[in-house]
Protein backbone atom coordinates (compact mmCIF):
# COMPACT_ATOMS: atom_id res chain seq x y z
CA UNK A 1 0.00 0.00 0.00
CA UNK A 2 1.42 3.34 -0.76
CA UNK A 3 1.99 5.62 1.75
CA UNK A 4 -0.22 9.05 1.65
CA UNK A 5 1.51 12.70 1.72
CA UNK A 6 1.20 13.97 4.87
CA UNK A 7 -0.32 17.45 4.58
CA UNK A 8 2.07 20.22 5.03
CA UNK A 9 0.28 23.12 6.61
CA UNK A 10 2.90 25.80 5.57
CA UNK A 11 2.75 24.70 2.10
CA UNK A 12 -1.20 25.35 2.07
CA UNK A 13 -0.84 28.34 3.34
CA UNK A 14 1.63 29.51 0.93
CA UNK A 15 -0.26 28.44 -1.96
CA UNK A 16 -3.74 29.57 -0.70
CA UNK A 17 -2.01 32.95 0.24
CA UNK A 18 -0.79 33.52 -3.31
CA UNK A 19 -4.12 32.61 -4.66
CA UNK A 20 -6.21 35.06 -2.58
CA UNK A 21 -3.04 38.22 -3.47
CA UNK A 22 -3.87 37.14 -6.82
CA UNK A 23 -7.98 36.94 -6.62
CA UNK A 24 -8.25 38.54 -2.77
CA UNK A 25 -12.37 38.13 -3.69
CA UNK A 26 -12.24 34.06 -4.21
CA UNK A 27 -14.33 33.14 -1.30
CA UNK A 28 -13.51 29.80 -1.20
CA UNK A 29 -9.76 30.67 -0.41
CA UNK A 30 -10.97 33.22 1.91
CA UNK A 31 -12.84 30.65 4.23
CA UNK A 32 -9.67 28.08 3.72
CA UNK A 33 -7.16 30.58 4.87
CA UNK A 34 -9.41 31.33 7.77
CA UNK A 35 -9.42 27.75 8.95
CA UNK A 36 -5.71 27.01 8.38
CA UNK A 37 -4.51 30.23 10.19
CA UNK A 38 -6.55 28.74 12.96
CA UNK A 39 -5.37 25.24 13.05
CA UNK A 40 -1.74 26.58 12.81
CA UNK A 41 -2.02 28.87 15.72
CA UNK A 42 -2.53 31.56 13.82
CA UNK A 43 -5.89 33.23 15.53
CA UNK A 44 -5.68 36.91 14.75
CA UNK A 45 -5.16 36.03 11.07
CA UNK A 46 -7.83 33.72 11.08
CA UNK A 47 -10.16 35.78 12.64
CA UNK A 48 -9.14 38.51 9.69
CA UNK A 49 -10.11 36.17 7.17
CA UNK A 50 -13.08 35.17 9.09
CA UNK A 51 -14.54 38.82 9.07
CA UNK A 52 -13.46 39.32 5.38
CA UNK A 53 -15.34 36.03 4.56
CA UNK A 54 -18.52 37.41 6.68
CA UNK A 55 -18.56 40.78 4.64
CA UNK A 56 -18.03 38.62 1.57
CA UNK A 57 -20.91 36.32 2.41
CA UNK A 58 -23.07 38.16 4.74
CA UNK A 59 -25.80 35.73 4.60
CA UNK A 60 -23.60 32.30 5.20
CA UNK A 61 -24.63 30.67 8.56
CA UNK A 62 -21.52 28.78 8.71
CA UNK A 63 -19.22 32.24 7.73
CA UNK A 64 -21.01 33.21 10.78
CA UNK A 65 -20.05 30.35 13.29
CA UNK A 66 -16.29 30.23 12.24
CA UNK A 67 -16.86 34.22 13.29
CA UNK A 68 -17.70 33.15 16.53
CA UNK A 69 -15.34 30.68 16.53
CA UNK A 70 -12.23 33.08 15.90
CA UNK A 71 -13.86 35.94 18.18
CA UNK A 72 -14.45 33.29 21.20
CA UNK A 73 -10.67 32.02 20.89
CA UNK A 74 -9.47 35.89 20.70
CA UNK A 75 -11.83 36.04 24.26
CA UNK A 76 -14.06 38.48 22.89
CA UNK A 77 -17.39 36.76 24.07
CA UNK A 78 -20.18 39.38 23.73
CA UNK A 79 -18.78 39.57 19.70
CA UNK A 80 -18.14 35.70 19.61
CA UNK A 81 -21.74 35.71 21.08
CA UNK A 82 -23.68 37.95 18.41
CA UNK A 83 -22.16 35.68 15.84
CA UNK A 84 -23.15 33.50 17.22
CA UNK A 85 -26.60 34.46 17.38
CA UNK A 86 -26.48 35.17 13.83
CA UNK A 87 -25.13 32.21 12.57
CA UNK A 88 -27.95 30.51 14.56
CA UNK A 89 -30.46 33.22 13.29
CA UNK A 90 -29.53 32.46 9.48
CA UNK A 91 -30.08 28.72 9.54
CA UNK A 92 -27.07 27.43 11.37
CA UNK A 93 -28.26 24.15 13.82
CA UNK A 94 -25.58 21.85 14.34
CA UNK A 95 -26.35 22.03 18.25
CA UNK A 96 -24.28 18.89 18.46
CA UNK A 97 -21.12 20.55 17.34
CA UNK A 98 -21.49 23.65 19.11
CA UNK A 99 -21.92 21.63 22.52
CA UNK A 100 -18.77 20.38 22.14
CA UNK A 101 -16.61 22.24 19.81
CA UNK A 102 -13.36 23.30 21.73
CA UNK A 103 -13.45 26.95 20.01
CA UNK A 104 -16.43 27.70 22.00
CA UNK A 105 -15.07 27.11 25.46
CA UNK A 106 -15.11 30.65 26.67
CA UNK A 107 -18.69 30.67 25.97
CA UNK A 108 -20.14 27.25 27.89
CA UNK A 109 -20.42 28.66 31.01
CA UNK A 110 -22.66 31.98 29.39
CA UNK A 111 -26.22 31.51 30.05
CA UNK A 112 -26.58 33.53 27.15
CA UNK A 113 -24.77 30.50 24.90
CA UNK A 114 -27.24 27.97 26.95
CA UNK A 115 -29.98 29.88 25.84
CA UNK A 116 -29.35 29.75 22.51
CA UNK A 117 -28.49 26.28 22.11
CA UNK A 118 -31.82 25.79 24.40
CA UNK A 119 -33.54 26.63 20.82
CA UNK A 120 -32.22 24.28 18.67
CA UNK A 121 -32.84 20.95 18.42
CA UNK A 122 -30.46 17.67 18.86
CA UNK A 123 -29.44 16.30 15.49
CA UNK A 124 -29.44 12.63 16.75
Amino acid sequence: MAKTPKSDPQFEIEFYEAVHRRCPGYVDVVGLLGGLYTKAGRIADGLKMDRKLVRLEPGNPTAHYNLACSLALCKKRPDALRSLRTAVSLGYDDLDWMEQDPDLEILKGDPEFRKLLSQLKPQS
